[in-house]
């Protein structure tokens, strides 16, 4: 007797594909005639608190997003910038000029960062990927734009800059000659100015790219790297590594993608690199770079905190030590934590290094400055008692701007410290410097 035939299996129904987000297309050309708000107290900083706003003026309403002209409390003009009553930041001055920004302003503001990044710094006899936008740095507050080969990857801080970014991408297009972009909105900007700042991509966008950078080639995965994709503030600081690196064994204690490790291996002629980080798909793409460049890296998916522990307990030391960690102040309610995190991982990796060795240790906290990381590094001298000399400060490469007048857009410290000697005991009481 046959036996019934299976009955097939019912295929599981297929997901409906979520179409692409529509890319926002608010025209540069200002409206006519525009809202106007009244400020307190004028200052040349481009951000206006909501506290310093007097509120607005005549009778057309400002919706969030508005380009407005910005009067004083006696009703002279100050210039012109973009409205988010909802976000603390409540305004960003984008002209102090007569005349409102339209396209012309626009395109002028996209040709002198190019000029700045193609014409002055050359940057692109080094890598092609940099900077090509620096929010306030390049005048233009709310917008980061990286350029990497033929992409276009933008991380956005302010709605207003959201809801004009198709244009504003057209202008930017039209400038380099790129094909392609991505879109971005930090799910903590997203919740500060209160709007849902969906990811956007250009048709047809790559899932990756390989970028170049002083002769080391890197893979950037758009979908799992972080901000942009990839960190050009530290470009010079990679290549000055090189120096410090022939024939000493390396530890990059946060490696990300390796960009150091790969520096220290490929142009410093290290003798051993090691690359930790807790990110275990930035592990696998370290990795990968090192593929891209025909070498093996040490890649160790691992606390970058707990490894060093670990080694200094096995007694192991290193030529140089690396220590560019993520950003360990991410807002004024988290100073005091992450103030401790930097104590605790430069005690750590002062404990590394070989005498005579040396620590680059970095923090992209820009609520950190350089005095306050100054004197982080000194109490972490004397916990991990040892003697440290201070050879340079550095901070992001060029292509990364800072505005006078908004001094926190130098938020990249990179200090350079020679390791002496263990000291024979410990000298005076030591501990985590006060918040």
């Amino acid at each position: 007797m046959s036996q019934p035939r299976p009955r097939p299996k019912s295929k599981p129904a297929a997901r409906p594909v979520e179409p692409p987000a529509p890319v926002p297309d608010r025209a540069l050309e200002p409206e006519v005639p525009l809202p106007t708000v009244a400020i307190r107290s004028p200052g040349n900083h481009p951000f206006i608190f909501r506290k310093m706003i007097e509120g607005v003026k005549g009778p057309l309403m400002a919706r969030p997003g508005d380009l407005v002209q910005v009067l004083d409390r006696d009703g002279n003009p100050l210039g012109y910038g973009l409205w988010n009553p909802r976000s603390q930041i409540s305004l960003r001055m984008l002209s102090r000029e007569p005349q409102a920004p339209g396209v012309d302003f626009w395109t002028r503001k996209v040709d002198e960062a190019a000029a700045l990044r193609l014409d002055m710094l050359g940057v692109e006899r080094e890598s092609n990927a940099y900077r090509l936008i620096h929010a306030e740095g390049d005048g233009l507050s709310g917008l980061i734009v990286d350029r990497f080969d033929d992409v276009l990857s933008v991380e956005i801080f302010s709605l207003g800059m959201y809801q004009r970014i198709g244009p504003i991408l057209d202008v930017l297009a039209k400038r380099m000659g790129t094909k392609h972009f991505r879109v971005r909105v930090d799910e903590r900007v997203a919740l500060q100015e209160d709007f849902a700042g969906r990811p956007l991509a250009s048709p047809g966008l790559p899932p990756r790219v390989t970028i170049q950078e002083h002769g080391v080639r890197y893979r950037i995965h758009f979908a799992e790297g972080h901000k942009t994709g990839f960190f050009c503030d530290q470009r010079d600081n990679r290549r000055e590594l090189a120096k410090f690196c022939k024939g000493r064994a390396v530890l990059d204690a946060c490696c990300y993608t390796g960009g150091f490790g790969l520096n220290a291996l490929l142009r410093g002629e290290a003798r051993e690199v090691t690359c930790v980080d807790l990110d275990e798909k930035a592990v696998a793409l370290a990795k990968e770079n090192g593929n891209a460049n025909n070498v093996r890296l040490d890649a160790v998916h691992a606390d970058a905190f707990g490894y060093m522990r670990q080694m200094g307990v096995n007694g192991r030391e290193y030529g140089v030590v690396v220590l560019d960690p993520p950003k360990l102040i991410p807002d004024r309610e988290e100073v005091s934590a992450g103030k401790r995190k930097y104590f605790d991982l430069n005690v750590l990796g002062m404990g590394l290094v070989e005498p005579g060795g040396l620590l680059l240790t970095c923090s992209c906290s820009g609520l950190l400055d350089p005095a306050e990381f100054q004197g982080l590094l000194k109490a972490a001298s004397r916990k991990a008692n040892r003697s440290v000399q201070l050879l340079a400060m550095t901070g992001a490469s060029a292509d990364h701007p800072v505005a006078l007048d908004a001094p926190e857009g130098a938020y990249l410290k990179a200090a350079w410290l020679r390791v002496g000697e263990r000291l024979p005991e410990p000298i005076g009481a030591s501990s985590a410097p006060e918040a």
